[in-house]
């Protein structure tokens, strides 16, 4: 055993805030913890040492906000979010919840209404509130927020709230959805798109019906519904170790297959959440080096572990824009555990990554070093053209994706700030991610300090995800049931029963659709492909 770092933690029964060690053993990286009336508590931490202490190079803590909502002298975190003066991250992403209404009932998933006893539904005065606070933060407006639940598209005003979000100056909205509405209603996917959402964030777990009961049969038509309206998806995997975690390379050969509407591919490692024994968190538990490395493995080493770098790996591009545009700019500061991401281009169905033409750590250091020059005062007209010239010497022409303007894009971006133009690489890329909320079992309060992705709440108070909804007794139950209503005073007030929005699925016709038909086609032929490599 070799200690790392020591880091604070809650016990898993009572909530009481701990100290914690993380540590490495036997090349993995664990956190251990010991509650005087519950016991010790160990749990996997990183899938791989060597992972970790790669990702922890490229850590770089953000400013934080200038004007926190909790104002506490000295608050304790997590117990005092808000957000407050401890913590280090702007609200880089914001969650707004709608609805905690469903028209699924996963076994899995434990605050629909149906299993909370309740319904709780912002008005839109109040999601204009939230909004209106995101973009107050200082020094840096939040700008991206996802509209999210139970399932959104439940709401009959969705287009409303969307035209609502937009117009408080919210740059990018995301639909967090499991899309089976969006399915059966082509207008409503063209009605969400015409008001402003930029990307579909669909819930995806596998190719097969046995990983992805959740919507395996409607998945097709949400696809060909969005293509039609010209709307992005990125397919949102939760990742379990021995239940979808051998499909994770074939997720991705789907998505190269439709990269002309699908964005990205992000894998969610599954947090554990409620109180589960250990050999069950050992079954089940995998990590972002894990999820890497099954990726390696399925896509025959076309994507391998070093194209992926940790998510403050950004902080060095928007350092460098900051020191040229001499004001405060987006950053994602998130903790180096917490997410992990890459690039992958097509050549002939085959993965490209970024990494096959960029020397990506070569570019970063040299955007440090110009970043510096910049803060000493160098002229931003003699530093904006070094890089014109210099920006060439990191990316192989012979090895880039015919038609990729890359040098240009990145200048347009980083010296003219002409986001249109990474706009452009993002439609003829796909992006890989991974982003591993925590449980109570691998509870740091260190990431929890660097959360950028948040939830907005009525009172104004804005909560960080691992904070929101792993202790949901503190945050999101606690304020949702407060607000909410019971069934019997919904159902008055709106005239319809809640079990008669209930999903109720006809196989059989689903199967029959060109849309299904042409998926089980793509599906088998990943598969033979696939089969024909191994031979």
């Amino acid at each position: 055993m070799r200690e790392l770092v020591k880091t604070g933690s809650v016990c898993p029964e009572c909530l009481k805030i701990l100290t914690a060690t993380v540590f490495e053993r036997d090349g993995k990286v664990w956190i251990k913890k010991t509650c005087k009336e519950h016991g010790e508590f160990e749990d996997l931490y990183s899938g791989s040492y060597e992972w970790y202490t790669r990702a922890a190079r490229y850590a770089k803590d953000g400013r934080g906000v200038e004007n926190p909502q909790v104002t506490k002298d000295a608050p304790i975190c997590p117990k005092d979010c808000g957000l407050c003066r401890l913590h280090q991250s702007h609200s880089a992403l914001a969650n707004i919840v709608l609805t905690n209404r469903c028209d699924l009932t996963c076994w899995y998933c434990f605050f629909y209404a149906g299993r909370a006893g309740y319904v709780y539904e912002p008005s839109l005065k109040e999601i204009d509130e939230m909004t209106k606070t995101l973009r107050s933060e200082r020094p840096i407006p939040c700008n991206a927020v996802q509209l999210t639940g139970g399932e959104p598209c439940l709401r009959e005003d969705l287009v409303d709230i969307i035209k609502l979000v937009k117009s408080s100056g919210i740059d990018h909205v995301q639909l967090n959805t499991n899309g089976i509405r969006l399915a059966q209603d082509p207008e409503l996917v063209e009605q969400v798109c015409a008001a402003g959402v930029n990307t579909l964030y669909l819930s995806f777990d596998g190719v097969s019906e046995k990983t992805n009961p959740k919507n395996h049969w409607e998945v097709p038509q949400i696809i060909e519904n969005c293509r039609k309206a010209g709307l992005g998806i990125v397919l949102v995997p939760t990742v379990i170790n021995s239940v979808n975690d051998h499909e994770v390379g074939d997720i991705l050969k789907f998505g190269l297959k439709n990269i002309d509407i699908i964005r990205g591919v992000n894998f969610q490692p599954v947090s554990l959440v409620g109180r589960m024994p250990r050999e069950e968190r050992e079954r089940y538990r995998i990590t972002i080096p894990d999820v890497i490395k099954r990726i390696e493995e399925q896509t025959d080493g076309e994507i391998r572990t070093e194209d992926f770098f940790p998510v403050p790996t950004a902080m060095a591009i928007s350092d460098f824009v900051e020191s040229l545009a001499k004001r405060p700019m987006y950053d994602i500061s998130s903790h180096f555990a917490c997410g992990a991401a890459t690039y992958v281009f097509q050549d002939n169905g085959r993965f490209v990554p970024l990494t096959r033409f960029i020397d990506v750590d070569g570019f970063l250091e040299y955007l440090g070093e110009k970043s510096q020059e910049l803060k000493a005062g160098k002229s931003k007209f003699l530093v904006g053209t070094k890089l014109l010239y210099s920006i060439r010497k990191f990316i192989d022409k012979e090895k880039k994706p015919k038609g990729l303007d890359v040098d240009k894009i990145l200048l347009n971006a980083l010296v003219k700030h002409d986001y249109d133009a990474v706009g452009k690489f993002h439609i003829k890329s796909m992006f890989i991610g991974m982003m591993h909320f925590m449980d109570l079992y691998n509870y740091d309060i260190e990431r929890v300090k660097r959360c950028c992705i948040h939830y907005a709440m009525t009172d104004r108070r804005i909560i960080p995800f691992c904070a929101f909804n792993v202790i949901p007794e503190w945050y999101r139950d606690k304020a949702q049931e407060s607000q909410g209503v019971s069934f019997e005073e919904w159902e008055a007030k709106t005239g319809r029963k809640l079990k008669s929005e209930l999903y109720k699925r006809d196989v059989k016709k689903l199967k029959s659709s060109p849309a299904y038909k042409k998926f089980v086609e793509q599906v088998e032929e990943i598969k033979a492909r696939a089969a024909a490599q191994r031979a």
